[in-house]
């Protein structure tokens, strides 16, 4: 490594989803602040929010049809508001993809709160491109999904886009930077970009950077969160888990510890697994910056707790395509559950279920009884045909459809209700929904045909 290369940059990651905890970005900006304070002269801290999934983005756009001023992350205030001041006076810039399907009403939602604030004006960018959604991005679509997109009510279509949109941001300036879709890693090679001045196509470097964005994403999963299983991978102070922080050099290699006075752990195990999170293939894990590989990769713990250096990451050319997902209405899901408890209680849920299939005639139903088998079944109930009754005491009933029309979703929740009543014995505790249902497709565009931009956005624009 260059010896004149700037100081390692520290990554803070204080959400991994949409409804997260929000006391989280407390307890990294303090560590931040301190690792700043005791760190070398030209040390750069960052605070990432990473909030999106495929489903969150469309029910994004749901929300800014019924508002123009709505679809950004919901939990925006909750979650920045406890640190936006004391950030941005410790010059710890703030990358997000909270922005959603609205990245400039979030923007204008953060300058409204710095001000109520009394903080300084932050400088904020947006970063836009990813959003297909409208109808002129229609004929590209249908171009790749053909006949797919016949009679589709599109909802939300989004490009996963990368990171030199966020480092052009940081490099003229913004302290934030409000995105929409960006694929989750970019959002720590993105501000490693600007730290360090790599090129877009220093592949080795992106893909290391890549890889330490992929253990930042999801919060605390990496420290240990969905790592807990008692008794066979235990995990202390599960109560308070940290959320990661990451160390990356000039070279890409990184370090990931926690957030200070924090419970859960970082270890080789807690690394590897959040490694392994979503790669289908460990020599080409696909993002729109690099192709990242870590067939070579090593996972180290350092002397201490809770740190775990990563190393041996390479990169190589990225794909010349973006990813896109358009999610579309489709149509209704209908759910209700009943309990039942006492001497044959699964024999009585077993009973309901099948009532239920010959009343609802025309519906496909999902039946699960939770306690007995749920998660291991199938949508065409062939495990719970299987599986002899176990004799349990306390079952709880599910059912669920869907359906195109609500007409006839509605019917379960009718039916459910009535076994109150209509039998068997026992039953109670009823409770139905009826939601819209979306579904999702998936393809690839050129590059070049969806541009992706910032504009640092002045005072006017965030009134």
């Amino acid at each position: 490594m260059n010896a004149n290369a700037p100081p390692p940059l520290l990554i803070g990651c204080a959400a991994g989803f949409s409804g997260d905890r929000t006391d989280a970005a407390g307890q990294v900006v303090d560590t931040l602040i301190a690792r700043l304070a005791g760190g070398p002269a030209g040390q750069r801290a960052f605070l990432i929010f990473e909030t999106l999934a495929e489903r969150t983005l469309a029910l994004a756009q749901l929300r800014r049809r019924d508002n123009p001023d709505a679809g950004y992350e919901p939990l925006l205030d909750a979650m920045l508001r406890p640190v936006l001041a004391r950030s941005l006076a410790h010059g710890i810039r703030i990358v997000s993809n909270f922005g959603a399907a609205n990245p400039r009403a979030a923007a204008r939602h953060i300058a409204r709160m710095a001000r109520e604030l009394g903080a300084d004006a932050p400088r904020i960018a947006v970063v836009e491109g990813d959003d297909l959604s409208g109808p002129s991005h229609r004929a590209l679509l249908h171009e790749t999904l053909g006949a797919q997109m016949e009679g589709l009510r599109i909802v939300s279509a989004n490009a996963y886009i990368g990171a030199e949109p966020i480092a052009a941001a940081l490099d003229a300036g913004a302290q934030i930077v409000v995105c929409g879709r960006v694929a989750d890693p970019s959002l720590a090679v993105g501000p490693a970009m600007s730290h360090f001045g790599w090129r877009a196509d220093d592949w080795h470097r992106l893909g290391r950077a890549t890889m330490a964005g992929h253990l930042l994403e999801c919060g605390a999963q990496v420290c240990g969160g969905y790592f807990a299983d008692p008794g066979y991978k235990d995990v202390p102070g599960l109560d308070n888990v940290g959320f990661p922080i990451a160390e990356i050099d000039a070279d890409g290699q990184c370090t990931i510890g926690k957030a200070d006075g924090t419970g859960g752990l970082v270890s080789e195990a807690t690394v590897k697994e959040q490694l392994l999170y979503e790669v289908h293939d460990p020599s080409a894990y696909l993002t729109p910056d690099v192709v990242a590989d870590i067939a070579e990769a090593e996972v180290r713990a350092l002397p201490g707790e809770d740190r775990v250096e990563l190393s041996g990451v390479r990169g190589h050319a990225r794909p010349s395509h973006y990813k896109v997902n358009v999610c579309h209405e489709g149509g209704w899901l209908a759910e209700g559950e009943i309990s039942y408890a006492g001497p044959r209680a699964e024999a009585r849920a077993r009973l309901a279920a099948e009532v239920l299939r010959k009343r609802l005639d025309g519906l496909a139903l999902r039946v699960d009884l939770i306690g007995a088998l749920s998660i291991l079944g199938d949508d065409a109930g062939r495990m719970l045909a299987d599986t002899p009754d176990t004799g349990l005491r306390d079952v709880r009933l599910r059912v669920a459809a869907t359906h195109a029309e609500r007409a006839q979703a509605e019917r379960l929740a009718r039916e459910v209700m009535a076994l109150y009543t209509c039998g068997p014995a026992g039953g109670g505790g009823v409770r139905t929904a009826l939601t819209p249902r979306l579904n999702t497709l998936s393809c690839l565009l050129p590059r070049e045909a969806v541009p992706v931009r910032f504009e640092l956005l002045g005072a006017e624009a965030l009134a």
